[in-house]
């Protein structure tokens, strides 16, 4: 259907803007006049919310950030007892996010022509997860919402938390893996050549270390342009590949069995889903319900599919501690606290103490990373500059025993 600005007044006689879609300016009077609201001006506009290529790539991102500052003022504003549509006119005009505040703008467009809150957020799957949705919603049946937005505050900082952990754990040894592989470029472009115009002028035999790295070298100098090439057909492959449907839980899999960062990257997945799982069901969401939504927070499609397995096993009326325990993730530990919560009925309670304690893992982890690399990367440099070593310096080496004989 088309959309129509249009710019009215309320029953206080403030001035009132926005966008609404229906058949006709006829309709969007009508509807307007139904909320309460006197129509000044009604024009066609385009669909709000899509700017053009040159806007969306210059367009503002919305962020986690911006999604907790949103979740937090809107706990305060309800608990202070704003109304709803007098919140997110506060939230619209006081946002320095531009595409933000067209979001925010949308919400109240779609409270506007009658919708829930919850039916206006799905409306922007980009911004609002499945989860953020779910629990509005649940807050919305229960009237505890302000509650919800402050819970959704907490979870989001809670995952933004884990994430920039998870980051800064893979990012030092993609740094220095990345450091070694451009200064082996350099050694065979740059710096075995000129070593090897040394040795010609020698007219000896050299040693077959030599003769490898040279032989390496002259195939990087000859076919530089092909190995580019085929280096990003290959890492844009990849990068396609890793994104698909067949190819992402594969590759999230993979993650979590790289030595060291992977079991970082395992237990703060785990952390996000015992978080999560504990949230929802504090809310009062159904068990089934919750593991569907949860497994689409945990950000890794392996672990995801395993929770939706989950919910396939408590569907078919399995415990949660059976399902958990097949899932093969968990360690004894968690599935023990599991058990107990099935037991007492405080399973939300022993959730929230199974991500507290995978947090507080990943932050040892993370402080002692830089140990646990230290020696596998002074193994691969002392191989590297063996190899080098041997290669360059030892013809220099026999050339100097041989005049010393002479």
């Amino acid at each position: 259907m088309p959309h129509f600005a249009y710019r009215a007044r309320n029953s206080g006689g403030e001035l009132v803007e926005g966008v609404l879609e229906n058949s006709d300016s006829g309709a969007v009077a009508t509807q307007l006049f139904g909320l309460g609201i006197t129509p000044i001006e009604i024009t066609p506009t385009s669909v709000p919310g899509a700017p053009n290529v040159l806007g969306r790539l210059f367009q503002d991102k919305v962020t986690q950030l911006d999604l907790m500052l949103f979740s937090r003022q809107m706990f305060t504003l309800l608990k202070a007892g704003v109304p709803i549509m007098r919140a997110l006119t506060g939230l619209q005009e006081s946002t320095s996010n531009k595409t933000f505040a067209a979001v925010v703008r949308d919400l109240r467009e779609s409270l506007d022509a009658g919708r829930e809150l919850s039916a206006a957020l799905a409306r922007q799957p980009k911004v609002f997860t499945p989860f953020y949705v779910s629990m509005v919603r649940v807050g919305e049946m229960t009237g505890r919402l302000e509650e919800v937005f402050l819970r959704m505050f907490e979870h989001i900082e809670f995952e933004k938390f884990m994430r920039e952990q998870v980051k800064a754990a893979t990012r030092y040894p993609t740094f220095v893996v990345a450091t070694m592989a451009v200064a082996i470029v350099i050694i065979n472009l740059f710096v075995i050549p000129a070593f090897a115009k040394v040795y010609k002028s020698f007219n000896a035999t050299l040693p077959l270390m030599t003769r490898m790295l040279i032989g390496f070298s002259n195939f990087m100098v000859a076919w530089w342009p092909a190995m580019l090439v085929t280096l990003v057909a290959v890492f844009f492959g990849f990068r396609f590949w890793s994104r698909s449907p067949a190819g992402k839980p594969k590759w999230d899999e993979v993650k979590l069995k790289i030595p060291i960062a992977g079991k970082i990257v395992l237990k703060a997945t785990l952390a996000r889903f015992a978080r999560s799982f504990a949230l929802a069901s504090r809310s009062g969401v159904p068990v089934i319900q919750a593991l569907s939504n949860v497994a689409q927070t945990v950000d890794n499609e392996f672990i995801a599919r395993k929770i939706e397995k989950m919910r396939e096993g408590v569907e078919r009326g399995e415990s949660v501690l059976r399902t958990a325990a097949a899932s093969g993730v968990f360690t004894p530990v968690v599935l023990q606290m599991i058990a107990v919560g099935e037991e007492t009925g405080a399973i939300d309670d022993l959730m929230q103490e199974v991500a507290d304690m995978y947090q507080r893992e990943v932050e040892y982890e993370l402080k002692t990373l830089s140990s646990q690399i230290e020696p596998i990367l002074i193994i691969a440099l002392g191989i590297l500059v063996l190899i080098l070593a041997l290669g360059v310096f030892l013809p220099i080496w026999d050339l100097g025993k041989t005049m010393l004989h002479k």
